[in-house]
C-alpha cells in the first residue's frame, strides 16, 4: 500500500451511508468489513513504522546520554500525518478496492 499517494481525508468528513451500504446492502455489514481492514492497515503501517525507527536504534546501556535524531523525528511526524487506518480503509471501500465475500451464500 501506498501511503503517499492515497486520497484518504486527514480530518472527519461525513459520507453518504447509502453508498457505504450499497456493496452489501447491509450497514453492519459494511461497517464489520471496513473495520477488519483497518486493522490489516492499522497493522501495516505500525510493522513499517517500527523497521524505520529499528534503523535508527541505539543500543546503549548509559542512560546519561540522549541522542535527538533528525532523521527519526521527521520519520515519525510522517506517519503522524497520515490519514487514520478507518480513513483510508473507507477510502478503500468507496472505491471498490476492498475484496469480501458473504460465506453463508458461499456455502449454499
Amino acid at each position: 500500500m501506498d501511503l503517499k499517494k492515497t486520497e484518504a481525508p486527514v480530518t472527519t468528513t461525513t459520507i453518504d451511508k447509502n453508498k457505504v451500504d450499497a456493496p452489501t446492502d447491509n450497514i453492519y455489514e459494511a461497517i464489520s468489513i471496513i473495520s477488519k481492514r483497518a486493522s490489516q492497515i492499522n497493522t501495516e503501517i505500525k510493522k513499517e513504522l517500527l523497521e524505520k525507527l529499528d534503523e535508527f536504534a541505539t543500543y546503549n546501556d548509559s542512560l546519561d546520554e540522549i541522542f535527538e535524531n533528525k532523521e527519526q523525528i521527521e520519520v515519525s511526524k510522517f506517519y503522524e500525518r497520515l490519514p487514520k487506518p478507518q480513513s483510508l480503509a473507507v477510502q478503500e471501500w468507496l472505491e471498490n478496492k476492498i475484496y469480501y465475500r458473504n460465506t453463508k451464500t458461499s456455502e449454499e
